[in-house]
């Protein structure tokens, strides 16, 4: 008789508790540039702000790999494979490239 109890209970649990735990959840935010007049532009401002956090993505991988790369030329130059100059040069490109990358970005982000 107690199993079937529990049981119940459990049961009863399962069913109520989920109904306490949403009421607390915070309402969603409206897209960066505002919900639109129609569901088609509150799609699009989604759109939007998903296509800037890619692009950001993006931007941080590209980062990670020119710093990535400048560590390991700084770690060849106490193994005595490169010069100073090499490091010089990596991080002359690697700023052109993060340069290049944000300009390319921002333009993308006009386009949407």
């Amino acid at each position: 008789m107690s199993r079937q109890l529990s049981a119940s209970c459990a049961a009863t649990l399962a069913i109520g508790l989920p109904q306490f735990a949403i009421a607390a959840l915070p309402k969603s935010q409206a897209p960066s540039r505002g919900e639109g007049t129609n569901i088609l532009q509150t799609i699009q401002n989604w759109g939007f702000d998903g296509f800037m956090l890619i692009g950001l993505i993006i931007v941080g991988v590209m980062f990670l790999g020119v710093s990535w790369h400048a560590f390991g030329v700084y770690h060849e130059i106490h193994d005595g494979k490169k010069k100073w100059r090499d490091l010089g040069a990596t991080a002359t490109v690697g700023v052109g490239i993060l340069a290049v990358g944000i300009f390319l970005v921002t333009q993308a982000t006009g386009i949407l």
